[in-house]
């Protein structure tokens, strides 16, 4: 059995999810606050590796023991565990889900989808409270901008080569990519992207969001993203958003999973 764990982190304090050797990451502090909990080492693996400064409302990780133990290992019941592991964790990661699951479940190779949302504020002023947790867009985004940006996003929705969104110098070679479904929505002073897809190259979520930025603002015509993706050329897309806005919201998986929290 493995225990998997549903959590919430705000990234500014942290090199990313990653364990690095000499800089903070949520892996590293995550590794040892269920290890103090437990009382002996155990392995902590995640369903993906967000960037520097990226926060996520619904990241999946898997605990287990790196020695054998006992089949019941795991002494605090499933639903409750986040109780005991608050007294560990710092106070920019919290565990708001638990589940048991089989020994065959891995959190990243049994993930059917990932949905992101990226949030932006177009205020004119700067809100103190949302710096580091949303990009401050220096121009206002008018309803004919929020059109435009919706209209260019349903050229990326489907299954497309995304060469043209993946960071210059990714290792990935095979930018194929599905997208479910891709929308930007006014909320208040609050404009925010959400995004499905079967998987994500490095920073594409953070490039669409630029690109779609660009197209509100007229740099791109909606139509252009058919001509951006054709090319499979990063300096053809627009630009790379800041990490700041970027939430990992939602991780589905390739079978039920029973969530619970007490």
């Amino acid at each position: 059995m493995k225990l998997l764990l549903k959590i919430m982190y705000d990234g500014r304090g942290y090199s990313g999810y990653q364990a690095q050797p000499t800089l903070p990451s949520v892996q590293t502090a995550l590794t040892k606050a269920v290890s103090d909990c437990f009382g002996f080492r155990c392995a902590v693996t995640g369903c993906s590796r967000t960037d520097a400064g990226v926060h996520a409302l619904g990241f999946c990780a898997t605990v287990e023991p790196y020695s054998e133990h006992e089949s019941d290992w795991l002494k605090i019941p499933v639903g409750k565990v986040h109780r005991a592991l608050s007294r560990f964790l710092p106070d920019d990661i919290s565990v708001c889900g638990e589940a048991a699951v089989d020994n065959d479940f891995h959190p990243r190779y049994s993930v059917k989808s990932k949905k992101y949302i990226y949030r932006m504020f177009d205020s004119p002023y700067e809100d103190p409270f949302l710096r580091g947790r949303a990009w401050h867009l220096k121009r206002s985004v008018a309803d004919l901008g929020i059109r435009r940006m919706n209209e260019a996003a349903k050229y990326l929705v489907g299954q497309h080569d995304f060469t043209s969104f993946m960071a210059t110098g990714s290792k990935i070679t095979d930018a194929v990519r599905r997208i479910y479904s891709l929308d930007v929505t006014r909320r208040g002073e609050m404009v925010e992207l959400s995004v499905s897809a079967d998987g994500f190259l490095y920073n594409m979520v953070r490039i669409i969001t630029g690109t779609l930025v660009d197209c509100a603002g007229g740099t791109f015509e909606p139509c252009d993203i058919e001509t951006i993706l054709s090319a499979r050329d990063r300096t053809k897309a627009g630009k790379t958003a800041p990490p700041d806005g970027l939430y990992l919201a939602e991780v589905e998986y390739d079978r039920p999973v029973e969530w619970t929290i007490l």
